[in-house]
């Protein structure tokens, strides 16, 4: 019933944007687009999935047989259940998957999928700060800099619990308090992982460095790719504002709230990039994104009903 929910949200918000936009003008824009970008900027998902596939390869400990395909086909899956689970849910489950595969203990499983997304979060955001610290226009709205100081924050707070556990217990102590009863035990769970994650990855400083360094890249290489989506469309925007805006939308597409992210990213598209790009190129720039995850997923399809009989009873996933 929720997932119903999420897509009735999302096709209501692209039914109010496409509603308040001129659609001959998207599609106009859509037909006159540049060729030549779009495959390069639609080629980059096949080496930015491998990357990330030999990212997770580094974090196994002594890689544990995940081979490099296998660790592909895994992205993929797990692609497929982000379209559909709300908030990256599908890698999340992907730690699940890796127990039952028998390539890592249940805690250590889960431990290493939050330490990965705490990763690309944190990269995220770090660019989005980079990008708002140079941000090429000097009248910055207000919004812009209310969101910057949240992500600021966002920043420090993330940093500051990857680095300290004592922070990192401090944070888990207040968010179970805030939370609902029925929740708690969700968060007793990350909790243990986390110190789990914690005292395993900082055993070696170097691989450390070597997965944090890996997601800075990672995410330039993500926001390169939305930057050249922009070309293709025959628009332009500084790269720089790129860099502080596109996280923003991606996290907007974070929300729960809707089917994949869509509508809410679109939306946020079309509010930031107001100074640089038309409502039909923002649009456009929206279906764009969308295909980052739609395309991957669909590259995932047939790997997904292996996938499915992994995380059946992942409702039930219990660290051991």
């Amino acid at each position: 019933m929720k997932r119903l929910i999420s897509l009735a949200v999302s096709f209501l918000i692209l039914a109010l944007i496409y509603w308040q936009i001129d659609f001959e003008s998207l599609l106009e824009v859509l037909r006159n687009c540049n060729i030549g970008w779009l495959i390069i900027s639609l080629g980059m998902i096949a080496p930015l999935i491998m990357i990330t596939a030999w990212r997770l390869q580094e974090l196994m400990p002594n890689r544990r047989g995940l081979g490099f395909l296998e660790a592909n086909r895994l992205i993929l899956a797990s692609s497929v259940l982000n379209m559909i689970l709300p908030s990256k849910m599908g890698d999340i489950a992907k730690a699940y998957f890796m127990r039952q595969r028998g390539h890592l203990e249940g805690a250590l499983a889960l431990s290493l999928v939050v330490f990965e997304k705490s990763c690309d979060l944190l990269s995220l955001l770090l660019w989005c700060v980079f990008g708002l610290i140079f941000y090429p226009q000097p009248e910055r709205p207000w919004w812009l800099w209310v969101l910057g100081g949240i992500v600021c924050l966002g920043l420090v707070t993330g940093i500051l619990i990857l680095a300290s556990q004592k922070v990192a217990q401090a944070f888990f102590i207040l968010i179970k308090k805030v939370l609902p009863k029925k929740l708690r035990p969700k968060v007793v769970k990350l909790q243990v992982s986390w110190g789990e994650m914690h005292d395993y990855f900082w055993r070696d400083r170097a691989q450390l460095t070597k997965i944090v360094l890996t997601s800075i890249i990672l995410w330039f290489l993500h926001l390169l790719q939305i930057w050249l989506f922009i070309l293709a469309l025959n628009a332009s925007t500084p790269f720089l504002a790129n860099l502080a805006l596109s996280p923003l939308a991606i996290l907007a597409g974070l929300l729960p709230l809707t089917f994949g992210g869509v509508g809410t990213r679109d939306a946020a598209l079309i509010v930031f990039y107001q100074p640089y790009l038309s409502a039909p190129v923002a649009a456009a720039l929206g279906i764009l994104c969308t295909s980052r995850y739609l395309l991957p997923a669909l590259g995932g399809l047939p790997f997904l009903e292996r996938y499915l009989r992994s995380v059946k009873d992942f409702n039930s996933f219990e660290t051991k």
